[in-house]
Formats: C-alpha cells, structure tokens, sequence
C-alpha cells in the first residue's frame, strides 16, 4: 500500500468547505472533488484525509492531503497532473510526493500558518471581493498590533472558539500575529498556532477588527482572553477572507507536546482542526 501526499491549492468561493457533506454532490466540497477524481483515476473508491477542514467560502494556498493506494502503475507526476485535470478549475494539486505509509497530515504537522484579509476602505473592492472582508473603515494598525500581542504565546482560548467546537479544550499556542500592510486598501492578519479551534482565526479577524475601528481598546483582548466567555468576544468575520496558507511540518516550529498530540479528538468544520 502507498501513501501518497498532496499540497492543494483552492479557490474557497464554489466550495462548500472541505469535509464531504451529506446532501451534497462531491464536486460541492474540496475533499469530494478530490476523491471523485481519483475514483477515476484508480477505479477504486479512495478517501482523502486533509490537515484542516476548511469552512465554505475559505481559501486555501497550501492544505496538505494524503490517501492510501494500492495502485502501482501511476506514478507521483501523473497523479499530479491527472488530479488537477479531473477537478474542477478552482482546485489544483501543487504537488505530489511519496509518503510513509499511513502518514496522516493531521497528526504530523506541527502548526499552520493563516492569513486573514481585510478591504480597510470607506468604499468596496471589485477585485478583492471574495478575498478579503469590507469592514467599511480605516483599520488603525498601531491599535491591531497591540491587541494581537495580548494572544501571543499559550492559553485557553475558550473565548475564541464557536459553541459548535467539539475540541475537548480549547488550550493552544501562537507562535506570531502580525498585523500587516498588503496593497491598495488591503490589511492582512497573520496567525501561526501549533492547532486552531473551530473559527478561531475569523473570531481573532473579528475582534481584532473591532479594535481597529476604535470600537474597543487593544487591553479589552486581554480581558476577553482571561474570560473564557465566548459572549464577550468580537464577531466571527466572513469565512471568505481567509486563507490557509501553510501546514507546517519542519523544524521552524516545536514538535507538539506528546500529550496533547491529539488537539481535536473529532475532526470539527472550521480552519485548523
């Protein structure tokens, strides 16, 4: 049996979400489109493992995948490149490679890195549209930086997960927030953590956005963070405006403590789990 390993890149927009739904056709969500695919290409009905479960309407530049096969006569390049044929155009396959066997790019990875992107403009963006979130203002950076800072390092981030996180705790590390100029009107948010709650990033993005507008003040994250209440919290921003950048596996971040390997016991929607 083989073990192949997938680096996708998908237009989050037509999607709904990663996992494959009930009621929906496979093509509907990133992980049916890529098992459809391969179901062609292998004749064998084949399940995809994916490193987070992306929500509808998230973008991702490097989610990682990997399925078994016993399939022999294809090799890495042509799954590679049949993939990217057999999906739809919003869904390419970057890369192939050869795995151990049974490797889970779950289980392995050590972090993920996540940007969030804001349209910090009094009017909207044409181009931007399905990239970043209109929050009909000006952003004070100064202001966002400073709230980020209070997220840096490990804590229980209960007050930052939905109700719907089925994660037995919500403890977690950041690694780095930065809040950074893109170009034109664009602001861009940052995140590495070791693991991420469901709609951790986009409660962070709303939050965040908040104290920006000049709606609360940067120490207000602190006191959110030491809550754990979830109703003191900024909003959870539009699923459209972020992106999963990188699953991170390498030595620029610690292994994950032992115990504590298994983060998200039961895989829950939403960017990180």
């Amino acid at each position: 049996m083989r073990t192949i390993r997938l680096v996708v890149e998908y237009d989050g927009t037509a999607f709904s979400g990663w996992q494959v739904q009930a009621g929906l056709q496979a093509r509907e969500t990133v992980q049916g489109a890529l098992q459809e695919a391969l179901e062609k290409m292998t004749q064998v009905a084949t399940r995809v493992r994916g490193a987070s479960r992306t929500d509808a309407g998230v973008h991702a530049r490097g989610q990682v995948a990997a399925f078994d096969t016993e399939k022999d006569s294809i090799g890495v390049l042509g799954f590679e490149r049949g993939l990217t044929q057999l999906t739809p155009p919003q869904l390419v396959v970057r890369r192939a490679e050869e795995a151990p066997p049974g490797w889970d790019p779950k289980r392995s990875a050590r972090g993920k890195r996540y940007r969030y992107s804001y349209w910090s403009d009094t009017t909207p963006t044409a181009l931007e549209r399905e990239r970043a979130w209109w929050v009909r203002g000006r952003l004070d950076l100064e202001r966002m930086q400073a709230a980020a800072d209070h997220l840096l390092g490990t804590h229980d981030f209960e007050a930052f997960r939905s109700a719907g996180c089925s994660a037995q705790h919500a403890v977690r590390t950041m690694y780095d927030l930065k809040v950074e100029v893109g170009p034109w009107a664009r602001v861009d948010l940052v995140v590495v953590g070791n693991a991420f709650c469901r709609n951790m990033v986009r409660i962070f993005a709303g939050t965040l956005a908040e104290v920006g507008l000049g709606r609360r003040a940067p120490e207000d994250v602190a006191e959110i963070l030491a809550s754990r209440d979830r109703t003191r919290g900024g909003v959870t921003a539009p699923g459209h405006g972020l992106c999963l950048e990188e699953v991170i596996y390498d030595d620029r971040l610690p292994p994950r403590p032992e115990d504590n390997r298994d983060l998200d016991p039961r895989p829950a929607a939403g960017e990180g789990e």
